[in-house]
């Protein structure tokens, strides 16, 4: 079957091992004059909010599913705080700026880690041009899915929306797919908002 468009999809067994295509944003914006231009300085700031949990679906629920979003929390930050430095907006600014009416008002009751509207006001905030949301999805104990996107806060373009099937040590494959995906934002926000190819060199 083939791989949606707008999808890059990697499998992940033992060892972190890349498989995946680029995403329908990407490939246009190559294509394309005006999706090409820089949306943003190379400096411009990042806010990033935790990681969601989803696992509804899943064959079977336990209550350590909830340390996998908070693992990928730690790692997704930690990785954009290495390579961003600075540009990355604290954890406790984005923390009060989503529990503001301002950001609350655009979630229908629902978390702001999983609203892109929510993500947008909580940027606006913060003046960071950037937003990243993602969440982990459980399937079974063995399968697992981390999607993320990196949205554009000014015009609420997707720039990245990628989606990672994990499959192997479920601690393992969280950190893999979280720094992956980090390592794609900072590449994207370095070259203001042009995403490429996946996988591409130098962070």
């Amino acid at each position: 079957m083939p791989i949606p468009r707008g999808l890059a999809r990697a499998l992940l067994v033992g060892l972190p091992l890349l498989a995946a295509t680029p995403t329908a944003r990407s490939a246009s914006a190559q294509s394309d004059p005006v999706r090409s231009r820089p949306r943003a300085a190379p400096t411009a700031r990042v806010i990033v909010l935790p990681v969601a949990l989803y696992n509804a679906q899943a064959n079977v629920q336990e209550s350590s599913d909830s340390s996998q979003a908070a693992l990928s929390t730690e790692v997704l930050t930690g990785k954009l705080q290495e390579l961003l430095g600075r540009q990355l907006v604290g954890r406790g600014q984005v923390d009060s700026a989503a529990a503001a009416p301002a950001a609350q008002a655009t979630t229908g009751g629902q978390p702001c880690n999983v609203i892109v509207a929510c993500a947008r006001q909580v940027g606006k905030t913060l003046g960071a041009p950037w937003a990243v949301i993602a969440k982990v999805s459980k399937t079974s104990n063995l399968i697992w899915l981390f999607t993320g996107q990196l949205i554009h806060v000014p015009s609420g373009e997707i720039i990245l929306d990628d989606s990672t099937e994990l499959k192997g040590e479920t601690r393992a494959m969280v950190r893999a797919g979280s720094r992956i995906f980090a390592e794609r934002v900072v590449r994207a926000v370095r070259r203001g908002g042009v995403a490429t190819n996946f996988p591409t060199t130098d962070p």
